[in-house]
């Protein structure tokens, strides 16, 4: 059974809601970059604004500002047993400082997962996103759409369209993954860790693709 293990794809592949069940299957920890920066940027923190600069620019987040993060956040959690990373190692540079990292302390990476999915999926995701503002539902008007127009079905409320899940914004998103996240994937091929996952479909039909290659 692969225990340690990284997700890769682009945003709206799946991956913390895949993540999440693996972890849950497996009582390892999903240890989501996203999820812990949230935090980060409720508190307001020195590292918090070092991400904003970056990202409300559209850029990704330079290695050392990123690695100086996540080796902070690892440190927290007991590795051994296994761990499912979402969201890093987002370039070569960065991928190469996790493995450095797990060596340092004799953690094996079992194997990378590649949730793979066609662009015009991913602008379908999260380009029809919609949230509401009181209650925190989460529909999309493709796969999941409210009842009433544009309308919560549990409170009423207007449905609202986050900023960053503008198709224009979802469209530059994914070039920037293209650009600087997809020769992760050659790096992981060259060391015979990568597993590609297709990530169309059900969720169930995707995390039992998932399982598949774990009890591999």
């Amino acid at each position: 059974m692969k225990t340690h293990i990284i997700l890769l794809g682009p945003p709206g592949a799946g991956k913390g809601t895949q993540g999440q069940l693996i972890g849950e299957k497996l009582n390892i920890p999903f240890i989501s970059s996203g999820d812990a920066l949230r935090e980060e940027f409720g508190g307001n923190t020195e590292i918090a604004e070092k991400f904003k600069k970056y990202i409300n620019a559209g850029l990704l987040v330079p290695d050392d500002v990123v690695e100086e993060f996540i080796e902070t956040l690892l440190d927290k959690y007991n590795l051994e047993k296994g761990f499912i990373f979402d969201g890093f190692p987002r370039t070569v540079h960065q991928a190469g400082f996790i493995m450095d990292y797990l060596k340092a302390k004799n953690i094996p990476l079992d194997v990378v997962l590649y949730l793979s999915i066609p662009d015009e999926e991913v602008v379908k995701r999260i380009s029809g996103r919609r949230i509401c503002p009181k209650c925190g539902a989460v529909y999309n008007i493709y796969f999941n759409p409210p009842k009433n127009d544009n309308l919560c079905d549990k409170c009423g409320a207007k449905l609202v369209q986050r900023d960053d899940d503008k198709e224009n914004v979802v469209e530059k998103r994914i070039k920037v993954y293209e650009k600087e996240t997809a020769p992760l994937i050659e790096f992981f091929k060259e060391k015979q860790l990568l597993k590609e996952i297709d990530a169309v479909g059900s969720v169930e039909s995707v995390q039992y693709r998932i399982q598949e290659v774990l009890n591999g």
